[in-house]
């Protein structure tokens, strides 16, 4: 089965990495079948299909997984979807939404909507009533355009208002090509638990808290899972350690200052996080009685962060080495690094290889770049 999911577009290569870091953390053999403005696409053995619901709990960069049911153009959309077997699919309410990726603004999507909700009601009789608020089935259908490189290609299809496509002629128009995918809605992934829990929110707070959506990316991107034990040894505020142990994680974190361990204490006991173990230490000098799954970390830099009057490059370099004997030989590393600090320098003098690095402006005087290691 094929899976889409509609990504965010805060940034351009984090959120398809962390789709595919969950999935490989879930053991799931997959194939990239399209990448395009946010759209990804994935294959997948049916068998597979449950560990979705997973992966979707766990992604802070997607808005909606999706399954695909028939990939189509706009010329043919009308008959597939009357020919399409619904009543195998909407036993009770549903509910047509159009989503336009790359698409002239004059696409009319209301209209498409409108029509799509008709066809199917038409063939559903009175078994199905529309429902806008809260259907029970959810059907997502997304008018691509496919005039820039993509790994697949769906069948073509005319960018032109859905109101007039009727009396349009495939041949001789010169619009763009578009595609059309009808899939139905998995999940929705609601913004609230990281609204609720930005930084300020929680009951301890100190400014430069990483946001609790990036965090959640990093433990994502770290591989970290239920049941593993993610380890940050420059918790602050605990951000990390919050995002690690609602995935299911066993979490470890220090801190120099202790002001923040117990900080860290408070804001966990927040979110009902029980599986912790927090002490005051120095990053460079952990000692643990068994080795981590994952290391997920934002090591202080600039001026709201305290270094406790230790040069930052240094910090990093001599925490990085501490961290060789503390991670598993499978293990993962996710961290994030100031743009002007040589991350490639600093691993160089180390076991360590970087896989992956995405950057993440902040700020007109800040980019962080979120960095993913592995043991040689």
């Amino acid at each position: 089965m094929e899976i889409i999911f509609i990504l965010s577009g805060e940034n351009e290569t984090l959120p398809k990495a962390e789709v595919t870091a969950s999935l490989e953390t879930e053991n799931v053999s997959f194939n990239i079948k399209y990448h395009q403005n946010g759209i990804l696409i994935i294959e997948i053995a049916d068998e597979d299909s449950a560990v979705i619901e997973v992966i979707g709990k766990k992604v802070a960069y997607t808005h909606e997984i999706c399954k695909l049911l028939f990939k189509t153009s706009i010329p043919h959309l009308n008959d597939d979807i009357q020919k399409y077997p619904w009543k195998d699919i909407i036993s009770q309410d549903y509910a047509v939404r159009v989503k336009r990726v790359g698409i002239d603004p004059d696409f009319n999507s209301q209209a498409m909507e409108i029509e799509l909700g008709g066809i199917i009601k038409k063939e559903l009789g009175d078994e199905a009533i529309v429902n806008l608020e809260n259907p029970d089935t959810f059907l997502r259908t997304i008018v691509l355009d496919n005039s820039a490189p993509e790994h697949k290609t769906f069948g073509t299809c005319e960018n032109i208002k859905f109101s007039r496509l009727r009396s349009c002629a495939p041949q001789t128009s010169k619009a763009k090509l578009s595609n059309v995918l009808v899939s139905e809605q998995l999940i929705k992934r609601s913004k609230k638990h990281y609204n609720d829990l930005k930084p300020h929110k929680r009951p301890f707070f100190y400014p430069g808290s990483m946001s609790p959506k990036l965090a959640r990316g990093m433990v994502n991107l770290a591989r970290a899972k239920k049941g593993s034990t993610v380890l940050d040894p420059f918790c602050g505020t605990g951000g990390i350690l919050i995002e690690a142990g609602i995935v299911g994680a066993r979490v470890i974190g220090t801190d120099i200052d202790e002001k923040m361990v117990e900080g860290t204490k408070k804001n966990l006991e927040y979110c009902n996080i029980k599986d912790y173990t927090i002490f005051q230490g120095d990053a460079r000098y952990i000692t643990l009685e068994e080795k981590v799954d994952a290391i997920v970390t934002d090591p202080p830099y600039g001026i709201s962060a305290s270094t406790a009057g230790i040069d930052s490059k240094k910090i990093y370099e001599e925490s990085l080495a501490s961290m060789q004997g503390l991670l598993k030989e499978d293990g993962y590393i996710c961290m994030a690094t100031p743009h002007y600090l040589d991350i490639h320098e600093l691993v160089s003098h180390t076991k360590f290889k970087i896989i992956e690095q995405y950057k993440i402006r902040m700020h007109k005087s800040l980019t962080r770049v979120i960095s993913v290691l592995t043991k040689k």
